[in-house]
């Protein structure tokens, strides 16, 4: 019987994508899975846990699938970051992550692609929520409260942030258009093209139709991507977007983890 993930009462402000089997990482993920590579002593995916838990982010859904009992082994239902005095850096606060893992593996015996994980997760997601991946470092990316809130004023869709093309995605995914507010909407073609950090807030009506025709809860375990969803309402100019430009990097190979490790010394501990 398909299990439906759940909070009990209340909805996650942010979701993690973790269910991705990371070929191009074997055979580091032959027994690994990718979001618990550990990069300066920590999982990958535990730079953005902290950094959502120190900017007041009380619920997450993580979705999972191969070697995902890993991931729920290692954090549980509940993640706090190791503080000294419930504090974190320079006084910052750093309170409590509740977690809740959408298992594609179990339920439909494989990982959903971006969009049907997040259609599948969907019912225990918030009016508008934060989303990012797993297998991306970014360690001082601000999941600020402001921005949510300015975001959910915006009546905007989507809002992502977008990173200079690094070496191996030398064409981009989006550009970049001034609106006459003075913020900047992401257009599904157009020159210059920036890479999508794969961080982003989202309401979930962009996840219904005339975007996407998936049910909420994904029942039949539809496997979707993001990409086109996001250009179907960016033409309609209900995407927004802003430059990111601190450390990013795409973990995706054995040869960028170990120069992460080597080069990329963190801001934070």
């Amino acid at each position: 019987m398909r299990r439906e993930p759940s909070f009990g009462q209340g909805r996650a402000q942010a979701m993690i994508l973790a269910a991705g089997r990371g070929a191009r990482m074997r055979p580091l993920t032959d027994r690994c899975p990718k979001p618990l590579l550990e990069v300066h002593g920590k999982a990958l995916m535990q730079w953005p846990m902290e950094a959502l838990c120190r900017s007041g982010v009380a619920a997450v859904v993580v979705n999972t699938d191969w070697l995902g009992a890993q991931i729920a082994g290692r954090f549980g239902a509940c993640f706090e970051p190791a503080t000294t005095h419930g504090r974190g850096q320079a006084g910052e606060s750093a309170g409590r992550l509740r977690i809740v893992y959408s298992d594609e593996g179990r339920d439909f015996g494989g990982a959903l692609e971006t969009a049907g994980g997040i259609i599948r997760a969907l019912p225990q997601l918030d009016e508008v929520f934060w989303l990012l991946a797993g297998d991306v470092y970014a360690p001082d990316f601000v999941f600020s409260d402001a921005a949510m809130q300015g975001f959910a004023a915006s009546g905007k869709l989507a809002h992502i942030w977008l990173v200079p093309n690094p070496d191996h995605h030398p064409n981009g995914d989006f550009g970049l258009q001034e609106s006459a507010d003075g913020s900047a909407l992401a257009l599904a073609s157009a020159d210059p093209r920036y890479t999508y950090s794969t961080i982003g807030l989202y309401r979930r009506a962009l996840f219904a139709p005339p975007y996407c025709p998936i049910p909420a809860g994904n029942p039949h375990g539809v496997r979707a991507a993001l990409a086109p969803i996001l250009r179907t309402a960016m033409d309609r100019g209900e995407v927004s977007a802003q430059h990111y430009t601190g450390l990013w990097v795409d973990v995706g190979t054995p040869e960028r983890l170990a120069q992460i490790n080597q080069r990329h010394r963190p801001t934070r501990p």
